[in-house]
């Protein structure tokens, strides 16, 4: 499989993160361990994400390095945002989450965990990719 191939195929996982997140979230928002994440950090969060996949599809498209940094930086942020809302919801975080119910989607955070931990997988490798010059 080639670089570019992986790359695409990442960047299409990350965007179904993305969406799945959102409508997750949006989902679930009367539920117990979700309404204590105000809308506003919610919707940043949203925001950074379609803003990184937007600048990272550019950057593929025509590669040139101020955009791939910006791209790097907003995925960064983006990562950043999302751990820290993870670990506000998880029920072992004390006052912040208690446990979700009618959670239709999965039995616990199970499937957020994959989804920010892959995301953070992702954003390391493009970093490496950038970083290291491998995109053409």
């Amino acid at each position: 499989m080639e670089l570019d191939d992986a790359l695409w195929m990442l960047t299409a996982l990350a965007a179904v993160v993305i969406l799945l997140t959102r409508m997750r979230l949006s989902a679930n928002r009367r539920q117990t361990g979700h309404a204590q994440i105000p809308g506003t950090i919610l919707a940043a969060h949203t925001v950074l994400g379609v803003a990184a996949l937007a600048v990272w599809v550019y950057y593929l498209t025509s590669p040139r390095d101020v955009v791939g940094m910006v791209s790097l930086v907003l995925w960064w942020l983006e990562v950043a945002a999302g751990i820290l809302i993870l670990l506000r919801w998880l029920p072992g975080s004390g006052r912040h989450a208690s446990p979700s119910v009618d959670d239709s989607w999965a039995q616990g955070p199970a499937l957020s965990i994959l989804g920010h931990v892959g995301m953070l997988l992702g954003v390391a490798f493009f970093t490496y990719c950038v970083l290291a010059d491998k995109i053409t």
